[in-house]
């Protein structure tokens, strides 16, 4: 008896490792084919994109002193892709930098590497992201899985596990049009995973590398762009149609709307994980305030909702409806960006492949039915309106890709795909508040807290 009950103990530990090897080897196989395709601005001079602004960050800062990063130089002009992310982000790009310099020193040379795209410098360049998002985000995902859902079914972990890491919107936007946000997410994520494991030094020091690497004032509040740019499924941009925000009020007072509008959305959620903090409650707030932070804040970009997807999809095993709602939307809200860029190929394969992850199949429960964590009820009705919507979106993008727009209205696509995908965004922003309002008071937790606080 004793033997035997090792030896199955062995096969579930073998079991449960093959799995995890096979999610992450899966996940980081999707990127590098995603990283074969184009990216933002190639072959598109004089500026490109954000790969040349990665590109041209690790030559400025592999060729000039430290305190010339930020200045404006002889070798350093800011007009062009001027380094204005925080230190983090700069000591990234001297690390990977280097790297370049030590395989293909052309890519990074001054001056005379702009806009430098040859084979072997682009393969290199994906690489640099490849090996940040194994290194950072991946370790960070199963941290957090360990951590906030130890005690589920181990199917129940995988499962989560496997779409934490292929959520499409994240692999698009850095390994497709090409940027770190992995380095940022993992961050946080670790961050997270820490605050619940009661590490608070460990967290501390995440969160803070986290703000490191991606926010800086000027980022926060770049007033000279105006309240919003481009189409991206904020507030202000959907009802400009209604308001013509930017021609009535100035930068500076459509700033103290924002940052009203913003706080406001915010507050309820903070109030609540204040007055009956719990960890489920935490991640709702992060969800909430991200949500607040996407439809209301200054000069919003479309590959800021990253920021409320990051939580929703940690909430992955208790809202799974939400997580598939709010991706769906969020790939459709960044579809004009992704389909410039040239990754509509890749767009649709990964739609698909999260809808057929989400959708698979888990093992047997004891009664014989199947468990697939999508048997959400709700009413007839709820139902028909979400199937209704879902065929107005695949209609909308055959459109969008084969139509052309009337001479009148060049841009009603992208207007109208502002405009769902803001609306689906409204309504979740609504529900997680509610919710999160809903949840029961963890009366243990709360003692911690304030015993910590006291």
């Amino acid at each position: 008896m004793g033997s035997h009950g090792d030896s199955s103990s062995l096969v579930w530990v073998l079991d449960k490792k093959f799995a995890i090897f096979s999610t992450v080897a899966f996940a980081f196989l999707i990127r590098v084919l995603v990283s074969l395709h184009p990216y933002s601005g190639a072959g598109n001079p004089p500026l490109y994109g954000d790969y040349e602004a990665q590109r041209h960050w690790m030559e400025i800062t592999v060729h000039t002193p430290v305190k010339e990063w930020y200045r404006n130089t002889t070798d350093n002009n800011l007009s062009y892709w001027g380094l204005d992310y925080p230190p983090l982000t700069a000591y990234q790009s001297y690390s990977h930098g280097l790297a370049l310099q030590a395989l293909d020193p052309q890519s990074v040379a001054l001056h005379t590497s702009r806009g430098y795209e040859t084979r072997r410098s682009k393969l290199l360049m994906r690489w640099t992201v490849l090996t940040s998002d194994a290194i950072i985000f991946f370790p960070a995902a199963l941290y957090f899985i360990a951590v906030y859902y130890n005690g589920r079914k181990d199917e129940d972990l995988v499962w989560a596990h496997a779409l934490i890491l292929l959520q499409p919107c994240a692999i698009l936007i850095d390994h497709g049009h090409f940027q770190y946000n992995c380095i940022s997410l993992g961050l946080t994520v670790g961050a997270i995973a820490a605050v619940f494991s009661t590490r608070e030094l460990v967290a501390c020091v995440l969160f803070c590398l986290a703000l490191n690497h991606k926010q800086v004032l000027a980022r926060l509040a770049p007033l000279e762009r105006g309240i919003y740019e481009d189409y991206v499924s904020s507030f202000w941009c959907c009802t400009s149609l209604l308001i013509k925000w930017k021609q009535r009020f100035s930068m500076s007072t459509l700033s103290y709307f924002a940052l009203g509008a913003t706080l406001t959305a915010s507050l309820p959620s903070m109030v609540q994980q204040i007055s009956a903090p719990s960890h489920r409650g935490f991640l709702y707030a992060l969800l909430n305030s991200s949500f607040a932070f996407y439809l209301f804040s200054y000069q919003v970009h479309e590959k800021s909702v990253l920021l409320p997807l990051l939580p929703a999809s940690l909430l992955v095993l208790d809202e799974p409806f939400l997580f598939k709602w709010l991706t769906i939307n969020s790939m459709l809200s960044m579809y004009p960006l992704l389909r410039r860029d040239g990754l509509t190929i890749c767009y649709i394969a990964l739609l698909f492949l999260f809808i057929l992850m989400y959708y698979a199949p888990m093992q047997s429960k004891e009664d014989g039915s199947r468990s697939n964590y999508i048997a959400q009820r709700f009413p007839k009705f709820w139902w028909a309106l979400i199937s209704f919507y879902t065929l107005f979106l695949v209609m909308l993008h055959v459109l969008y890709l084969f139509v052309q727009p009337p001479t009148r209205y060049p841009f009603i696509f992208e207007a109208v795909i502002t405009a769902c995908a803001f609306s689906q965004f409204a309504i979740l922003a609504i529900y997680t508040n509610i919710k999160q309002w809903r949840l029961p008071i963890d009366k243990a937790h709360s003692s911690d807290v304030k015993e910590k606080v006291n």
